[in-house]
């Protein structure tokens, strides 16, 4: 029949395509252009006619066509049917059901005969671009040929095709649907190892599962996947096999295959559910063989944004989602005209009701977007269900007046309907009225069912455990694939990294070239020489005083008088040793360069007869030295340093993270040599050396930042807690009265003061004080909250991480982040409880200053902003005391950030089983935090447990959002890979570090792995940089004696060795290869 005319009315509509009442409602337009290669399914065929069908219902059938020598047929026949969210069609059935084309032929007839048509072949069009933005689409879908009866099957490829268009006026989807939604597949295999009692014989079964998916509110999407087939002990499916529609009205068997959609299977160790271990590989091989239901059916569910941010939360929360599996009897049509009470007893006939519980936290990794495996079957219980899913009904026992039905009903068009119903088979106007009086009847009984005691439920769970026990004797197992168009956590898109290391050095003043030899060695003599002496002329003018007397020379006796006291000051002061030191470098050079002398001499008396030689020139050289100083200028000022105050303090920081104290304590001084009148540089120092439980000298530090500034709020507040250690109560006070004075908006400043007075056990002022901070933070935040709600809209909100109490901050006043407060905590770890005489009002610890703005955020109260404060600064003692409060002021379980603060301090202490249980709690609370990944990434790393850190770290470095110490993560990871020997990717992720911030042990990183990839002159590059950022690191000195030793430069292979040697290298596996470098080379070493 012809289709009207688009824009035309039809009554004659079928009702998929009929306009639903939705404003939202989209016209899809289906056009079949043309069939090729008919004649290949049947070579005589010559008149045929196309059929369109979706979603159970007919959309038209094109004119009769006639069909042309090679096999074409003209159709160009279109129709539409009309799509809206919750309409008859939704965006579920364009995500899951197809367009169906069906090719009919018109058979010859005799006179005075009917037409008779003839199915020759059908195919199907996927509508899932529609939902992944397109607005149009041409494809060629191919034909299947209909076998010539149902005993029959063909499996051979179709031959022929169509080529059929699919377009809208506009797009189906938004743009912000179209970022935030996601479209979720799960594809169910197989059930392998099914129990002895499953069999071919007897009465039909159908063999059912179901995967219920949150959506909005207390809902569930019910995934139905019916008509399994029972296979007996014979071979494993092959692979790869195409993935079927759960499409009922298909009888060419080709077409229920998804195109481009194949089960393609893999390692058993690679896959991410249960049975995954190597002796469960027999297992699984000996299973794949036996008994066993196969469905191969892929079921789709579009996930608004709404919903994606939903089932989020739910896989963070209950980590599995229920897979329901039951056997049901498909009773016969004779049986299905017996009484209603007949009626009512085979619906209950559901046997062998089982479920899986698959385990979908890896959809939670960065970037992971599907996961494929197999689950075991349990029985089913209403308790354990809930209890691990929070599943609160068994699809299959609601529904199962629907499930209990034919062979042939199950395989009749399924229009669509509500999303619990979805899978239904439609029923006649009287059955739906009998079926909404069931629903009636059965929502009462749910009601009552609540009030059921618990013996009744028990005895019914009873009667449906009798079967489900069979799965667990049996070892049942399903293998299935859950597939997500995105990623629910999106995965960081690294930019690509340059190749040539030279170009991410940063240009340096070239260095005043160095000339080698004798003479060179002699005038670095000769300026030694006359520095040291310029420096004892000072000394004498400091002990004797720069003029002469007024009344003449000064005589002998004077003269030597001063020459023993000279030489006594210098001796006692070490200052003479120091002279000394500083001319043994000049004097070793001109051994060697003048002289020649690299290696121990023969006998002794060769040796003391080049002393005498050395000892006659040098003295010389001194008095040519001495002369030329009385006509010199002063000498140059030495150069300015390169590095800059931010390089220092990462150099510092970092240094104090690998536990090299020295060094850090060399940097801070450096930072102070800088400028003295910098306060935060003070601060900083101070804190360091509370980090070293060096409190008087933190409190000399803190004291000389507050000289600079009375009114600096930090350093009153740092000079405080000093005090508060060191038990100067009195000072203490002083300083916690004065910082509130001076800065009466503080909540640090009242909180911290809070917490002195409780220590005093004041408790009246304690309170106060508490009490105060809380008005402070809620009036700061209302003001924040004021910020017109458009503003927020055009910015978008950003996500914070939870775990921020370490992330670097200008002052104590500014705000935590917001983090995760989700589930309750099994046990809380110990902290420090605050004094139970002086603890928060009723009705301020009940509440907590501001709500949270979503389910996932906890709220942010005085004592989160303080332990941030006092986290930085390495006070310990106040953070533990901040923590308890912290606890007490949930009313449920702790936050992300309060396990996070806790574990950094364990940290800190070192007690690795304590900051591994607040780990765990962390991450079960917030599992998408990268703050938590990267500290348990920390925590495994000093565990020397490289393996599971190197886990922790990639999965931080994935996550779009970076962690607050991003440094030591590719400091660390960059570490295991080299220790792993992955130098490419050991390139890659100190190149990283380097990008983000540059210190001298990320170029040695990139310098060793650049050297064992052979690449000698980018990883000479990279190690001037480190050497020029720390020229003190005597790893970096090692490698470039490596390099020198293989660029064959003799002279810099021994300055680097000598060096390396000088500054203590610690790593004997590289002393030991530059050792057999040089035996191996014959140079580079001046003892051989």
């Amino acid at each position: 029949m012809e289709v009207p005319a688009e824009g035309k009315e039809s009554p004659a509509l079928p009702p998929a395509a009929a306009l639903p009442s939705e404003s939202q409602a989209m016209a899809v337009q289906i056009t079949v252009l043309e069939a090729r290669e008919l004649k290949a399914i049947k070579s005589n065929v010559s008149v045929t006619f196309v059929c369109v069908e979706y979603n159970g219902a007919s959309l038209g059938d094109s004119s009769r066509t006639d069909v042309l020598p090679n096999g074409t047929a003209n159709y160009n026949f279109s129709t539409s049917f009309d799509c809206s969210p919750d309409g008859p069609n939704s965006w579920d059935d364009i995500a899951q059901k197809p367009v169906l084309l069906t090719v009919m032929e018109v058979l010859q007839k005799e006179k005075r005969q009917k037409e008779k048509t003839a199915c020759l072949g059908q195919a199907v069009v996927d509508l899932l671009p529609l939902l992944q933005g397109q607005c149009s689409f041409k494809v060629l879908a191919p034909l299947y040929a209909v076998p010539p009866s149902p005993l029959e099957s063909l499996h051979s490829e179709a031959k022929a095709a169509l080529e059929v268009t699919v377009c809208t006026e506009e797009p189906l989807l938004s743009a912000a649907q179209l970022s935030n939604g996601n479209i979720l597949s799960v594809t169910l295999e197989a059930a392998y190892s099914v129990p002895e009692a499953f069999a071919t014989t007897g009465p039909l079964q159908n063999y059912m599962a179901c995967l219920q998916v949150p959506a909005a509110g207390e809902k569930e999407v019910p995934l139905f996947f019916t008509n399994g087939t029972l296979k007996l002990t014979g071979e494993k499916e092959p692979l790869p096999r195409p993935k079927k529609w759960p499409l009922a009205n298909v009888i060419a068997p080709g077409a229920l295959s998804i195109p481009n959609s194949f089960i393609v299977g893999g390692p058993y160790e690679d896959e991410d559910g249960e049975l995954n271990k190597k002796e469960d590989r027999e297992f699984r091989i000996q299973a794949e063989r036996m008994k066993r239901i196969i469905w191969d059916m892929e079921r789709r569910c579009y996930l608004d944004p709404t919903a994606a941010v939903i089932l989020q939360k739910h896989i963070a929360e209950c980590q599995c989602l229920p897979m329901e599996v039951c056997r049901i009897s498909a009773a016969s049509s004779s049986k299905r005209k017996t009484s209603k009470a007949d009626k009512g007893d085979e619906d209950k006939q559901i046997f062998f009701h089982g479920v899986a519980y698959v385990n979908v936290v890896p959809l939670l990794c960065p970037g992971v977007k599907q996961i494929r495996g197999a689950f075991r079957v349990f029985p089913y219980q209403d308790t354990e269900v809930f209890k691990k899913t929070k599943t609160q009904q068994s699809v299959f026992r609601d529904l199962r007046g629907h499930l209990s039905l034919t062979r042939e009903e199950l395989r009749t068009p399924q229009p669509s309907t509500p999303p619990l119903s979805r899978a239904v088979p439609s029923k006649t106007p009287k059955e739906d009225k009998n079926t909404k009086d069931k629903d009636s009847n059965r929502r009462m009984s749910s009601a009552s069912k609540v009030q059921l005691s618990d013996a009744t439920v028990e005895a019914e769970n009873a009667t449906y455990c009798l079967d489900g026990q069979q799965y667990t004797e049996a070892g049942t197992f399903l293998v299935m694939e859950i597939k997500l168009d995105k990623a629910l956590v999106p995965k960081r898109s690294r930019e690509e990294l340059s190749r040539q290391v030279k170009q991410m050095i940063p240009p340096r003043p070239l260095l005043p070239p160095r000339t080698t030899g004798a003479k060179k060695a002699v005038e670095d003599y000769h300026s030694r020489v006359r520095s040291i002496a310029v420096a004892i002329l000072s000394e004498y003018h400091e002990l004797f005083g720069k003029g002469l007397p007024g009344w003449g020379a000064i005589d002998h006796q004077t003269l030597e008088e001063q020459k023993h006291q000279l030489n006594f000051e210098l001796n006692s002061s070490g200052k003479y040793f120091a002279f000394k030191e500083q001319l043994k470098y000049a004097v070793v050079k001109i051994v060697r360069e003048k002289y020649l002398k690299t290696t121990v001499f023969e006998t002794q008396e060769q040796f003391q007869a080049f002393l005498s030689e050395l000892y006659v020139y040098l003295v010389d050289q001194m008095h040519v030295a001495l002369n030329q100083l009385l006509c010199e200028e002063a000498a140059s000022p030495a150069p300015v340093s390169q590095t800059t105050e931010e390089q220092l303090q990462l150099f510092a920081h970092e240094a104090e993270v690998i536990k090299d104290y020295r060094l850090a304590s060399f940097y801070h001084q450096q930072r102070l040599a800088q400028d003295q009148c910098n306060i935060q540089y003070w601060l900083d120092y101070g804190a360091f050396c509370l980090l070293l439980e060096e409190t008087t000298k933190a409190q000399e530090c803190f004291q000389r930042a507050l000289s600079l500034d009375p009114h600096h709020i930090q350093s009153l507040l740092l000079c405080g807690i000093v005090a508060t250690m060191l038990q100067h109560y009195e000072d203490a006070e002083i300083f916690f009265e004065d910082a509130c004075c001076l800065e009466p908006s503080s909540v640090v400043a009242r909180t911290l003061s809070g917490l002195f007075y409780e220590l005093q056990n004041n408790n009246i002022q304690a309170e106060m004080a508490f009490r105060e901070a809380k008005k402070l933070l809620q009036a700061q935040l209302a003001k924040e909250r004021s910020i017109p709600d458009a503003a927020e809209g055009e910015g978008g909100e950003k996500r914070i991480p939870a775990g921020c109490v370490s992330s670097p901050s200008p002052g104590p006043e500014e705000h935590l982040p917001e983090g995760s407060l989700d589930g309750s905590a099994k046990r809380v770890p110990e902290a420090v409880e605050p004094a139970q005489s002086c603890t928060v009002p009723e009705e301020d610890a009940a509440a907590p200053e501001v709500a949270p703005k979503g389910p996932s955020q906890p709220p942010c109260t005085v004592f989160t902003k303080a332990v941030e404060f006092l986290m930085k600064v390495n006070a310990i003692q106040f953070v533990h005391r901040a923590l308890a409060h912290e606890l007490l002021s949930f009313q449920g379980a702790p936050s992300c950030a309060y396990y996070l603060a806790l574990a950094q301090t364990y940290l800190l202490k070192e007690d690795l089983p304590r900051c591994e249980e607040c780990l765990c709690e962390a991450v079960r609370i917030d599992y998408v935090n990268p703050n938590v990944w990267a500290q348990k990434g920390h925590l495994c790393y000093l565990k020397r447990d490289f393996g599971e850190a190197r886990q922790c770290y990639e999965r931080t470095i994935s996550f779009a959002e970076d962690a607050a110490d991003m440094h030591f993560v590719y400091l660390r990871l960059g570490s295991i890979y080299l220790e792993e020997k992955e130098y490419g990717q050991a390139k890659q992720t100190y190149l990283l570090a380097c990008k983000n911030s540059a210190s001298c042990l990320t170029w040695l990183g990139v310098g060793i792995a650049c050297y064992r990839l052979g690449e000698l002159l980018e990883a000479e590059d990279a190690l001037s940089e480190a050497n020029a950022l720390n020229n003190s690191n005597a790893e970096v000195w090692g490698y470039l004696a490596l390099i020198c030793l293989h660029g064959g430069r003799q002279l810099e292979a021994e300055q680097c060795y000598k060096y390396a040697v000088k500054l203590a290298l610690r790593n004997d596996a590289l002393l030991r290869e530059i050792l057999a470098a040089q035996e191996r080379f014959g140079f580079g070493n001046p003892s051989l």
